[in-house]
């Protein structure tokens, strides 16, 4: 997928999970089309070097490093782009944890971290984003969600499950918010190149593989959307089983 044509210079930007992988790619062309960027990530020099590219576009990056299972690290983070930004245009919700193993063997507290960082932190963003949007009638939220958000694998109930509640979280905001020119998307990648999916599924070729960028070009085209438009999810399956 090539890059889609549109103009985000005077809007703000909050991509989570953007030190590497998804997360930095979206980020990367939010900032290469105009848009100013919050970065959220728990590891700061992963942040900065994401900044550091965008800023070489001429787009603004401000990284903010945040631990995103803490629901008082996300009111900070909200706090500043308050404070800094004074508005919130487009929320990418991209921050996720994988752990993996049968069920039986599974932790509770394993699966509470998973639902923490994959669902609630998403929650907690995409309320106080909506916050800052409705009073302007205007903004889009997009959920990275994940194949198994409709299907499931085996070792992966926990994730799984968590990226059901996201596209449940989708679905519901979308219709709470349609009234108010708020729209709301589901992203739903099969396999990508990330240290995630390398972690769930070792036994997959990279090679065959979607990239992060791929992912990015997604944002793109539902931003580039008119506002007479929108979509609830797509699922982008990768095109091969074998190396290309």
């Amino acid at each position: 997928m090539e890059p889609t044509e549109v103009d985000l210079r005077g809007q703000t930007a909050l991509v989570t999970g953007a030190g590497r992988g998804i997360g930095r790619a979206v980020a990367k062309a939010l900032g290469s089309k105009g848009s100013r960027v919050f970065l959220a990530a728990r590891t700061a020099s992963q942040l900065e070097s994401t900044a550091d590219e965008i800023r070489t576009s001429g787009a603004a990056a401000i990284p903010v490093p945040t631990d995103l299972a803490d629901e008082q690290d996300i009111l900070s983070l909200f706090a500043r782009i308050r404070k800094e930004a004074g508005r919130l245009d487009i929320l990418i919700n991209n921050a996720g944890v994988g752990i993996y193993g049968p069920l039986v063997d599974f932790s509770s507290a394993d699966f509470d971290t998973i639902m923490r960082v994959n669902a609630k932190a998403a929650f907690l963003c995409c309320q106080q984003a909506a916050r800052l949007m409705i009073p302007r009638k205007s903004g889009y939220i997009i959920n990275i969600s994940s194949v198994v958000g409709f299907k499931g694998y085996p070792n992966q109930a926990a994730y799984t499950a968590s990226k059901h509640a996201l596209l449940g979280l989708t679905k519901s905001l979308a219709a709470e918010t349609q009234e108010q020119g708020i729209r709301v998307s589901a992203i739903l990648p099969g396999g990508v190149n990330t240290q995630l999916v390398a972690k769930a599924r070792p036994d997959l070729d990279p090679e065959i593989l979607l990239r992060p960028e791929d992912i990015a070009h997604t944002v793109l085209f539902l931003l580039s959307l008119s506002k007479h438009a929108a979509v609830d999810q797509i699922y982008i399956r990768r095109s091969s089983s074998k190396p290309f």
